[in-house]
């Protein structure tokens, strides 16, 4: 059976709920519910990158992610989740990056650029240049989440009856 990007992103929903609802704790005994987000507020975003790897690359690939992660650190920010492939689709590793609402800060950059400095990391152009010789494909999936089915609903049915169709059926 051939995954598509769906299914990636449905199979990974399970152990992410998981991993964010037990990260502080330790353990991995239940999955965790969705946070609470009333239906204006602005829901969580996170961006979920599939990537194919060149030939021999999935180690050099994963030490880059994490010396990528130190520098996230250097600035006070969480590294990212992989899952690394085991067995079904076509693919090598999907990243979960949750969309920063805020920008670093200057001394959070700082220390962010200092640490890229001295691990040797490229920055810029550069940084794309040397990742991309370590990946054949790549796509990646902007979304809304973690949130449940019924948080997504209850945005949907108060759209619904703030865009109330007249009898006509044209929208109003």
């Amino acid at each position: 059976m051939k995954f598509t990007l769906t299914h990636a992103l449905l199979l990974a929903a399970v152990p992410l709920a998981w991993t964010m609802g037990s990260a502080a704790s330790g353990s991995q005994a239940a999955p965790a519910s969705s946070p609470a987000v009333a239906v204006d507020e602005s829901w969580p975003e996170a961006q979920f990158e599939i990537f194919k790897l060149a030939p021999g690359k999935q180690e050099a690939f994963i030490r880059r992610i994490a010396r990528d992660d130190q520098v996230s650190a250097a600035g006070g920010f969480p590294p990212v989740q992989i899952y690394v492939h085991e067995d079904g689709a076509d693919w090598d590793v999907l990243v979960y990056k949750p969309i920063r609402t805020t920008k670093p800060s200057a001394a959070q950059q700082a220390a962010m650029n200092a640490k890229r400095r001295e691990l040797g990391m490229e920055s810029g152009p550069a940084y794309f240049i040397a990742l991309r010789e370590l990946v054949a494909s790549h796509t990646d999936t902007r979304t809304y989440g973690p949130i449940s089915a019924g948080q997504w609903l209850s945005r949907l049915d108060r759209w619904r009856a703030d865009h109330s169709r007249p009898a006509s059926g044209q929208p109003e």
